[in-house]
């Protein structure tokens, strides 16, 4: 029987030895080779377990990225082939099995928590608002992709005493699933307010937590920011958008209560400390660049060179023997013409020193520049201009000096550091006809460019977030070669669930079965 498709993980204990950060830091130690458990060493175990989602890794960016989410953003280039429209197997049985295994460590995060004593429970509550917090982000990148997915019932085999006649796990509606999580979230911001934490506690929760180093500040942050991605995703739908108006704007209009990240310096993202400890140094190099992954699109070049937009040098590196021209791949152009011209070395791929080949890169969460998108698109659609147009242009700024900061840690040279643009640059750049927000005559018109803008700074950086505000918004044009080969010509509309599914949880996935399809939508997109 294969066990992880039923949900039924049987966990080791997880967590990490005490020690100092700087310790943790050197050596990042295994939290599954522990033998005895605590509520903190779960945290850090289920962080731990999702290392190679968050850490830009070579499974998540050849076997998934390189042939689903990176093609249908057209953040990158490639080479048209027939089915390439159908998600691979291999790339949504391994992001399902590694969900359900980051939420199996939830599951006995929460049994251990539960076994404690009432007064244990209030000294370390401070784990289960931050891991359900993580937990959380990575469930709505999930249904995001799937829609309805097993989730209040799954993964309790440990919980439910080894009993797998309990353990099988029905479907949440997707729905129901952001209505938990949103009101959780919410809870979980007030109580960041006035938690307390003994000083021990606090001490142990600064060496677990792998993401925040214990900053109990960037963790309101991190709630905020997620409440108000969420919040976005779903403002569009009947049964979100009064609560999403409501809810953003009580955000944005008390920082001092409910704080986002509105500064690079307070991204939200998993710091590199020590080459090779947690996860080979190499592996975003070959994740990306191998089987050509790397190449630029057409659609991505051509409207960073028709812009001048300056995060292009920080972002892109011209083709070795393109005699330093930006060029990207034509999407419309026949496969025997596409492999002649990969082939040239001509074509623009992203840059090595700033993204593929810096070791240093950090596993990116939630950036400054995304938050500022999401206040830009609340405020247009809530009649102020000003406000909308300030944190429209607050988030280019932020998305370059995002990019400039990329490259300043990374220990690459291959490629130069470009010379940083000047304010003017920057003031030039807002006001090129298709960026420049007075420009553009109508609301609509203005959110095409937030939608635009947003394309261009998740590039291949944050896959998942690309791929969900394109299908979302609808608004950045692009066009794809038509597969006539297969009935699913174009991009699918969501990834269908994994043949494991059928075969091993067929009771509960005969319920959804009927919407499994490329072509069903996600409730929240256009």
């Amino acid at each position: 029987m294969k066990i992880k498709s039923l949900y039924l993980y049987v966990l080791l204990a997880a967590g990490v030895a005490s020690c100092t950060e700087s310790q943790f830091e050197d050596a990042y130690t295994d939290p599954s080779k522990l033998a005895e458990t605590t509520v903190g060493k779960q945290f850090s175990g289920m962080i731990y377990s999702n290392r190679e989602f968050v850490l830009p890794s070579y499974w998540n960016y050849f076997v998934i990225h390189r042939i689903t989410n990176n093609r249908y953003n057209q953040a990158v280039g490639w080479v048209n082939v027939e089915n390439q429209y159908v998600p691979g197997s291999a790339a949504i049985t391994d992001r399902w099995n590694s969900y359900y295994n980051v939420l199996g460590q939830f599951r006995e995060i929460e049994k251990v928590y539960n076994a404690l004593r009432e007064d244990e429970k209030a000294d370390k509550r401070i784990y289960m608002i931050t891991g359900a917090a993580f937990f959380y982000d990575y469930t709505q990148q999930v249904v995001d992709l799937h829609g309805d997915i097993p989730w209040t019932a799954a993964g309790m085999l440990s919980t439910n005493g080894g009993d797998y006649t309990k353990s099988y796990a029905s479907y949440d509606n997707a729905e129901d699933i952001y209505t938990k999580m949103l009101d959780d979230l919410a809870g979980f911001a007030d109580e960041l307010n006035t938690i307390e934490i003994e000083p021990a506690v606090l001490t142990e929760f600064r060496t677990q937590d792998l993401i925040n180093k214990g900053n109990i500040e960037k963790w309101k942050a991190y709630v905020n920011s997620l409440r108000l991605r969420m919040l976005t995703r779903v403002s569009g739908s009947s049964t979100f958008g009064a609560r999403a108006t409501a809810e953003i704007n009580e955000i944005l209009s008390n920082p001092a209560t409910y704080p986002v990240v509105a500064d690079n310096a307070d991204n939200i993202q998993w710091d590199v400390f020590s080459l090779g400890t947690i996860l080979p140094a190499n592996t975003f190099q070959s994740g990306l660049e191998d089987w050509n992954g790397n190449i630029a699109s057409k659609a991505i070049i051509d409207h960073m060179l028709e812009n001048g937009d300056p995060r292009l040098p920080y972002v892109f590196e011209p083709g070795l023997e393109a005699e330093g021209e930006y060029l990207g791949l034509d999407p419309l152009m026949n496969a025997t013409d596409q492999t002649e011209l990969v082939a040239t070395n001509t074509l623009s791929i992203y840059n090595r020193s700033t993204i593929s080949r810096n070791q240093y890169f950090p596993g990116i969460i939630i950036t400054a520049s995304e938050v500022h998108f999401l206040a830009a698109e609340y405020y247009l659609k809530n009649n102020q201009a000003a406000m909308a147009k300030t944190h429209y242009e607050e988030a280019i700024k932020q998305s370059l000096a995002f990019y400039q900061y990329l490259r300043s840690i990374s220990n690459n040279n291959e490629t130069p550091a470009p010379e940083a643009p000047s304010d003017a640059d920057m003031a030039a750049y807002l006001q090129e006809g298709a960026v420049s927000w007075d420009a553009a005559a109508s609301a609509e018109a203005k959110l095409k460019l937030i939608a635009e803008q947003k394309w261009l700074h998740f590039n291949v950086v944050q896959p998942i977030e690309n791929w969900s505000e394109l299908r979302r918004l609808d608004l950045v044009e692009l066009t794809f070669w038509t597969d006539q080969s297969n009935q699913q010509s174009l991009p699918p509309n969501r990834w269908i669930y994994p043949g494991s599914e059928a075969t091993y949880n067929l009771p509960n996935y005969s319920v959804v079965q009927g919407e499994d399809n490329l072509t069903n939508k996600i409730f929240w997109a256009k």
